[in-house]
């Protein structure tokens, strides 16, 4: 009786600092298993911001594991990349960098720039490609209510996921590639005389933490996912949407001790049906990689079509605040946005199909005129 009467008063400790606390969605689960112990909001639509590059990170070690790319490959930057923000390792176009420390750059630092490049050389030579890639392995790994639209997290209104999915996400890497954990537990790392500190606090401060990955943009607000194992039992915490770093870390960590707390007790947690998790999907795509000691050989030379860029100004829950979008796009651009459904339920409007100068030119009427737009390839 004591126990049951220890862990309700633990679980309402917890809800009075959830309420307290600002965040969009939570969930913790134990990674073995997939059983949800807790969640609120989890299956709720949220920007995840750096997040992301949790998959970035699972298709770069589906292609190590693959024999496609290896750690000690050199990959080139390019311009695109180069000019990613705002967090980034500031790395120079033409530049390269070693595979291995492209994963560090991602999973310690978040860089955007190296996200980048991981995408372009993965997935012949276009961030945009990789993004599809992306969207069709998460479908593939059974994650139903996410929309990766770049690499790295950066905002897109497209670009779209919920705590349940980063969850299963996050669990994938460690079933599939659990070689390759260890990158996401590193507390900080040293490249070109600078050291980086990982942003995931529970790290130094929450014994048996042993990764993962923290998030943040202006809409998404600061988002954590932290995993720990203890007495055999290894669980992840999802955090969304918090107002700040110490919100995000408090909740985690209220998290992850309401999950342990369930193990060797009677209690009245909530568990959900055990999760099936798929196995790893053969992703077949080319790599653009450089040996140590070779000149540069593209294995892909991507083609470039005139014509194959486009604009998009906005997503909208409903179809009808997408059309009142439509005619103002129109009024102020001349042009005819076209309103596509995408797979979680959103409307976007979109022109397609023009030039790279045609884009431009439509993008600067439009912010002339008060439309929050942006350029897609």
């Amino acid at each position: 009786m004591k126990r049951v009467l220890s862990f309700i008063l633990s679980l309402c400790l917890f809800t009075g600092i959830a309420n307290a606390a600002q965040y969009k969605a939570v969930l913790v689960a134990d990674i073995d298993s997939g059983r949800v112990l807790y969640n609120e909001n989890a299956n709720e639509l949220n920007y995840p911001a750096s997040l992301t590059k949790i998959m970035t990170l699972y298709l770069t070690f589906d292609a190590l594991e693959h024999k496609r790319l290896h750690l000690d490959d050199y990959l080139i930057v390019s311009n695109y990349a180069a000019n990613a923000q705002p967090v980034k390792l500031g790395l120079a176009a033409g530049s390269k960098i070693k595979v291995e420390d492209a994963i560090k750059a991602v999973a310690v630092h978040s860089a955007n720039d190296v996200a980048r490049v991981l995408a372009e050389n993965l997935q012949g030579g276009k961030e945009g490609n990789f993004a599809n890639l992306m969207t069709r392995v998460a479908n593939e790994i059974g994650l139903k209510n996410t929309n990766f639209e770049n690499s790295s997290g950066l905002p897109n209104d497209d670009h779209m996921s919920t705590a349940r999915d980063i969850a299963l996400l996050s669990m994938a890497v460690y079933k599939h590639f659990p070689q390759y954990w260890k990158y996401f537990g590193i507390k900080s790392w040293t490249y070109d005389g600078k050291t980086y500190t990982n942003g995931n606090r529970l790290l130094a401060s929450y014994p048996g933490c042993d990764g993962m990955k923290t998030g943040f943009t202006n809409k998404s607000k600061y988002s954590l996912v932290a995993t720990a194992n203890r007495d055999g039992h290894h669980l992840i915490a999802v955090v969304l949407g918090a107002e700040n770093k110490d919100v995000r870390a408090e909740v985690a960590t209220k998290m992850l001790n309401l999950g342990f707390s369930k193990y060797g007790k009677n209690n009245v947690a909530y568990v959900a049906p055990q999760q099936q998790y798929a196995s790893a999907p053969t992703v077949v795509n080319p790599v653009v990689k450089y040996a140590t000691d070779k000149k540069p050989e593209q294995t892909y030379k991507p083609v470039v079509s005139a014509g194959g860029t486009g604009v998009q100004f906005g997503a909208f829950s409903s179809y009808q605040s997408a059309q009142n979008q439509a005619k103002k796009v129109k009024s102020a651009t001349g042009l005819n946005a076209e309103i596509q459904q995408n797979e979680s339920g959103l409307y976007r409007v979109r022109v397609n199909g023009l030039s790279e100068s045609a884009a431009q030119n439509a993008k600067n009427a439009a912010v002339a005129n008060g439309i929050d737009c942006y350029i897609f390839h």
